[in-house]
């Protein structure tokens, strides 16, 4: 049986996101994942708490990717320079995952309450970000008005970056995204 193949955690994620993209999330449960994946409904949880967290399992590292970068930049770096320094870091963690982000980004828009998570998770980020911020001495509000500027230069990067005509990578498109928003608060 293929419950004994390797990675059962990849397989439900792509059975996951194919039913979704198939039916839509609501329609899809979890035998019919654990099925297409070739595995039980125990195995799937063993990986997942539940349905949603197939999309949003991955978040938590990248957050602390994100924190960690921006705490790490050089302790010279400005405020949103040390964001920039995260935003890269971030980035390549997509380098080979479009189609993936894609596909995984049209189901989200699809439903209200994937997309409040995906809001609640971006909401987190921003929170940590700050607090990564504040412990370089950033203080209020610089602190959290940069991680939320952070947070959106992110969101508009990212959605540029699964639009069907892009081609050019995330970094630099997260790097666009970051000039144009200096660019706007310096009134150009």
């Amino acid at each position: 049986m293929g419950r004994w193949e390797p990675d059962a955690r990849g397989r439900l994620a792509k059975a996951a996101l194919e039913l979704y993209s198939e039916r839509g999330f609501e329609q899809t449960t979890v035998a019919e994942i654990a099925r297409r994946a070739g595995l039980t409904e125990r195995t799937f949880f063993r990986h997942y708490a539940d349905k949603r967290e197939v999309l949003f399992a991955g978040s938590g590292e990248l957050q602390e990717l994100f924190v960690r970068a921006v705490a790490d930049a050089p302790e010279a770096s400005a405020p949103i320079d040390a964001m920039a320094v995260g935003l890269d870091a971030v980035s390549q963690v997509f380098a080979d995952r479009r189609d993936f982000a894609r596909a995984r980004q049209a189901v989200i828009m699809a439903n209200a309450e994937l997309q409040e998570r995906e809001l609640i998770k971006l909401a987190s980020m921003a929170a940590s970000l700050a607090g990564a911020l504040r412990g370089r001495g950033v203080t209020e509000p610089a602190a959290s008005l940069t991680a939320e500027a952070g947070v959106a230069v992110f969101k508009v990067g990212f959605e540029r970056w699964i639009t069907a005509a892009e081609e050019r990578g995330m970094e630099r498109l997260m790097r666009e995204s970051l000039a144009e928003l200096k660019a706007v608060t310096a009134g150009r």
